[in-house]
């Protein structure tokens, strides 16, 4: 089985393309294979997965963990199409509070890596999407932490004007008042 692996702009991101497999049944994919992901640079282990449907329009994030329990994710969308972003959160990094994004579809065969240290988020761009993602770390809800998805100073561009979003999501910080304990040497 095939993958192709792309750095993105902030270079611990990475875009990760799965071969399909069709027929007239269907298709087969193989979406993680640990041998070629450490390879390609994807050390962690996988330790729980994680399920989301969402409506149009939803907006779930900007999420994180904090250390000792930062959580790296690998997000697929397995129906419907999504906007998937990563923010650098890293103090000292040269693209802290810098952004990439990239749109995952059940049909565009595309995952996006978000190493620790980074906040992610997605919104729904089709009428519903199922997302899974497997992450690094057990969820820690002591540590659950968040950033504001319109916060100026990132400036993402989203492709959703007014998002449905959690009354807890609604409610972050702005990152300069996040609580954030991600530091690069």
């Amino acid at each position: 089985m095939a993958f192709r692996f792309e750095r993105l702009k902030i270079p611990a991101v990475i875009l990760v393309e799965f071969q399909k497999f069709s027929d007239d049944r269907g298709f087969f994919a193989e979406t993680y294979k640990r041998s070629i992901f450490l390879a390609n640079g994807i050390e962690e282990n996988f330790v729980q997965d994680n399920y989301s449907h969402s409506a149009h329009g939803v907006l779930r994030g900007l999420h994180y963990q904090k250390a000792p329990r930062a959580q790296g994710k690998l997000v697929l969308a397995i129906s419907g199409e999504i906007f998937d972003v990563a923010v650098d959160i890293r103090h000292g990094s040269p693209t802290y509070g810098k952004w990439v994004g990239e749109i995952l579809s059940a049909n565009n065969g595309r995952m996006l890596y978000i190493p620790p240290g980074f906040a992610h988020g997605f919104c729904v761009l089709s009428a519903e999407a199922d997302v899974v993602y497997k992450v690094t770390n057990e969820y820690a809800p002591t540590l659950d932490r968040g950033v504001i998805w319109n916060d100026p100073a990132i400036n993402i561009t989203w492709p959703v004007q007014k998002p449905l979003l959690s009354p807890k999501d609604a409610q972050l910080p702005l990152l300069s008042a996040a609580d954030i304990n991600f530091t690069i040497a």
